[in-house]
């Protein structure tokens, strides 16, 4: 089994890195309950839940403070911003529910691998102590609660 040295995450970019675990955790949440064939609907409102109090915010925290770190036209800034850009249209979506709802699951957890893995180690090494520090500062603080009426994924 091959085994994956931990990243090295700057402390200040840790409670993004926290978000993206409950992303993944949310992605993980739609898989399940689409193989336990839980109402699409059901899953729909939860998600829409996710996405209205948690991650919209962290969509515009990452736009206005960490990728403006880089160059806008830096290539990896260029495709998270076109995920981005997609997952808020998959988000939004009222139709093909089944069909969003699966890419949802898919390009979510693909992207957050993305920024994890990818972007956020070339912006801890471009990042100024300062600019480091405000990320630190604008990141709400609130531990996440989660939804607990909404659990179908047990």
């Amino acid at each position: 089994m091959k085994s994956t040295t931990p990243i090295k995450r700057a402390p200040e970019l840790r409670p993004l890195s926290h978000d993206h675990h409950h992303g993944l955790l949310l992605c993980w949440k739609i898989k399940t309950g689409m193989a336990k064939n839980i109402d699409l609907q059901r899953i729909k409102k939860y998600v829409d839940w996710f996405y209205e109090i948690y991650l919209k915010t962290h969509f515009e925290l990452e736009e206005k403070y960490v990728f403006t770190i880089l160059e806008a036209d830096n290539a990896l800034i260029e495709q998270a911003l076109k995920e981005h850009r997609t997952l808020n249209d998959l988000f939004e979506s009222t139709s093909d529910l089944e069909i969003n709802l699966k890419r949802i699951e898919k390009d979510l957890d693909s992207h957050i691998r993305f920024e994890e893995r990818v972007l956020f180690a070339e912006i801890q090494k471009a990042a100024t102590k300062e600019q480091l520090k405000k990320i630190e500062e604008i990141h709400s603080k609130e531990a996440f609660i989660e939804n607990e009426d909404a659990d179908f994924w047990s």
